[in-house]
């Protein structure tokens, strides 16, 4: 439960910085803001694993540039959905899926499902001494 409630966070997170980085995002409001993300959280979690399983050969064919578009038509029907979130046309939304996608992916790799920030050190062993 901890783990999807970081997730939604995550999520909220990326939600936030696309609204403020790219024009033609628009979330009017604490509420309206709090709603695209459990929606947008709930489509990429139910509904974009079956797109991206019937759309297999487009994105083996675009060499995964296809997955933008899938998340750009998600964030474009969460504005449907959601009163109070704006996406002022078609690229808008790429341009606001792969900001997502990316602020998503960094923070993902950062956080642990705990909630604990990781960081990984890779310490090289000592040069072998021959005699």
């Amino acid at each position: 439960m901890k783990g999807l409630f970081i997730r939604f966070v995550i999520t909220g997170v990326a939600v936030l910085a696309a609204a403020e980085i790219v024009p033609g995002i628009k979330i009017d409001g604490v509420p309206a803001g709090a709603a695209t993300v459990i929606i947008l959280a709930l489509l990429n979690a139910i509904v974009r694993p079956v797109l991206y399983l019937f759309s297999f050969p487009m994105i083996m064919f675009s060499l995964g540039l296809f997955m933008v578009i899938i998340n750009a038509i998600l964030l474009q029907f969460t504005s449907w959905l959601v009163t109070g979130f704006t996406v002022d046309g078609f690229w808008p939304s790429v341009w606001a899926a792969l900001l997502i996608s990316v602020v998503s992916t960094v923070l993902t790799l950062l956080i642990s499902e705990e909630g604990k920030v990781e960081v990984l050190v890779h310490r090289p062993k000592p040069p072998r001494v021959l005699n």
